[in-house]
């Protein structure tokens, strides 16, 4: 959208997610879900308050939260699309964060990629090994075979001199379905110069334009085709899994208007529901007895026997013991036996 309203500086900056809805409309302004009715039009303003709401949950010495910060932005030049914004991983703790850090933004970040409907967008610097890239492992394990992920390395213009990134960009090195997208932003001292993004963009063209190792695939490389190639696949994604989507709430609709007709003609007073309501609860109360006799509950004793496992040990360890304390005449025993088994015969015998 050709806008600077994402805070930018070193060290862990994003600590919530953004949501960032994009929404087409003739007139550019902003928009935050815990700012109703209020309409930004100023974009400073913008990166202020994202920059205020995230301290206001997470304190201002770095600590994070993954309640999202809800942002819409209404404009002329973008596509309506819905993007997410999550923290980079960190390794070690700083300022008020937990010791496990990690592994809850690790947590925080499969929350969104694990759902079926997201692309992928998984960042690399060129500057570090593609082999340890967190953002290429987080996604192999949601997505192991690319179908959601595309890879996109940034700082190209940082590498080592007398190095590049062509293999990796050439999907060559580590190779992904939907290919690598190389990306040249704006340094540090940009954003500190309040250099544009136009600007950013021409010179981001200029790099690829005049560096031997990219020049050939410029017409494949920066923000601009980054823009073009997500829109193509998100439009291609949505129709891949629209008909899955729309079965599925065609499935929740139907279950939901059964429920409707069910309560549609329901009278707290009538008799009938009562005494349904009544048989209803009896035969709950035989499912669980039924359980508890069986083992099967939800809920089990840790303390003592109960159920059917103290009927068992009832039965295999008293009865048999009182059963020997028992006295009785044998002779006398196995006459009224016999003519137990005669009368149960009936006419059979």
């Amino acid at each position: 959208i050709s806008r600077d309203f994402l805070p930018r500086g070193s060290g862990i900056v994003t600590r919530r997610p953004l949501v960032l809805q994009l929404i087409t409309a003739k007139t550019e302004y902003a928009e935050f879900l815990h700012c109703k009715g209020r309409k930004f039009t100023d974009f400073d303003e913008v990166r202020q308050e994202i920059e205020v709401e995230t301290d206001r949950i997470t304190g201002v010495n770095k600590g994070i939260s993954s309640i999202p910060i809800n942002l819409r932005i209404y404009s002329p030049h973008v596509l309506s699309l819905t993007l997410i914004d999550l923290p980079g991983i960190t390794k070690v703790p700083v300022g008020d964060q937990p010791p496990d850090i990690e592994q809850q933004i690790r947590d925080m970040i499969m929350q969104f990629i694990s759902r079926e409907n997201c692309l992928i967008l998984a960042v690399t610097p060129a500057n570090t090994d593609l082999a340890n890239s967190d953002a290429l492992k987080l996604a192999k394990e949601v997505d192991p075979q690319g179908l959601r992920t595309i890879g996109v390395i940034t700082k190209l213009d940082l590498m080592d001199e007398g190095t590049d990134a062509r293999e990796i960009l050439e999907n060559k090195l580590l190779p992904l379905r939907r290919g690598y997208i190389g990306v040249v932003n704006r340094s540090q001292k940009d954003i500190d110069g309040k250099k544009d993004i136009k600007a950013a963009l021409l010179a981001e063209r200029k790099f690829f334009l005049s560096h031997p190792a990219y020049r050939h695939m410029a017409d494949r490389m920066g923000t601009p085709y980054l823009q073009k190639v997500l829109n193509q696949q998100l439009t291609n994604h949505i129709r891949d899994t629209l008909p899955a989507f729309r079965s599925k709430l065609q499935s929740q609709l139907l279950s939901i208007e059964h429920e409707v007709e069910v309560y549609k003609n329901f009278r707290p007073e009538d008799p009938t529901r009562k005494t349904k309501a009544l048989l209803q609860m009896v035969q709950q109360f035989s499912v669980d007895f039924e359980k508890r006799i069986e083992g099967s509950g939800d809920q089990v004793d840790t303390l003592e026997l109960s159920g059917g496992a103290k009927i068992n040990r009832i039965f295999h360890e008293r009865f048999p013991f009182e059963l020997v304390k028992m006295e009785f005449n044998e002779k006398e025993l196995r006459r009224e036996i016999s003519y137990a088994i005669k009368n149960i015969h009936g006419i059979r015998q």
